[in-house]
């Protein structure tokens, strides 16, 4: 099994989203978190990498982990995603508008995307206590 340790940036703009487009899905901007580096400071690397804007941190909104089965899984072998979910807003920079984008709420259903997305937006949306929502399910414009 591999596994991977993840910061995501939740951040959310009167009724628009931030997306990062990771062909070919949009996903939330975050990442995986180098060795040696704190989840916090990995959250606004990742966003200034992917979107061209500075992040600050406003808030951890959850932990999530999800097991994907080996026959859905890029490398061909179960693959375990552990990923720290940030709200931030953003501070400055410009957008890198092939690789990113504010996407209107109402629009998201409609993008093919990474689970990540709806787990994050779940997390804004409820602000569960124990930082932990549902399964997500896999399918349709919903990938892992």
């Amino acid at each position: 099994m591999s596994f991977r340790l993840a910061a995501y940036a939740v951040c959310l703009a009167s009724d628009r989203v931030l997306l990062a487009r990771c062909p070919p899905v949009w996903t939330l901007p975050g990442g995986g978190v180098e060795p040696s580096e704190d989840p916090f400071d990995a959250v606004i690397r990742e966003v200034a990498e992917e979107t061209g804007c500075r992040a600050e941190v406003t808030r951890l909104l959850g932990v999530d982990s999800r097991v994907i089965p080996a026959a859905q899984a890029r490398l061909g072998i179960e693959h375990q995603n552990v990923g720290i979910f940030y709200e931030v807003r953003i501070t400055g920079g410009a957008l890198l508008e092939a690789e990113a984008s504010w996407t209107a709420l109402a629009e998201v259903p409609l993008l093919r995307r990474s689970s990540l997305v709806d787990v994050g937006l779940e997390l804004a949306r409820t602000l569960p206590p124990t930082g932990h929502v549902g399964p997500v399910a896999v399918g349709g414009l919903v990938e892992h």
